[in-house]
């Protein structure tokens, strides 16, 4: 029996939706999005998203409802079989990930940490 790979991140469709219209709003060098993990917040990770207007050295490039995701090459191994939602809520909007690596996030939602 063979193992399923898991794709190292995908997006929803309400994610795609708003991903294109922040690059339509955007200056036309933007090619996607850069998504990685930094070290913040009470739990000691924190998904860091910005637009990407090349591909790093070393980046993974992979591309999800027609969206190019330049991944980080230190938030890999934190990512993978990641999903990423955007979803507006009464008092807060913004993406939001559904990450089978995490084990804990912290109160506030804003950090995660993950199985070492």
């Amino acid at each position: 029996m063979m193992n399923e790979i898991k794709p190292l991140l995908t997006l929803t469709d309400a994610a795609a939706n708003r991903v294109k219209n922040l690059m339509n709003d955007a200056n036309s060098e933007v090619i996607g999005l850069r998504i990685g993990i930094k070290t913040a917040g009470c739990s000691g990770m924190k998904y860091n998203v910005e637009y990407a207007t090349e591909i790093k050295p070393f980046e993974e490039k992979i591309v999800s409802k027609d969206i190019v995701i330049c991944i980080d090459p230190a938030a890999i191994m934190f990512l993978i079989g990641s999903e990423m939602d955007y979803k507006e809520e009464k008092f807060s909007s913004g993406f939001d990930f559904s990450n089978p690596n995490e084990i804990a996030r912290c109160g506030c939602g804003e950090s995660f940490t993950v199985a070492e």
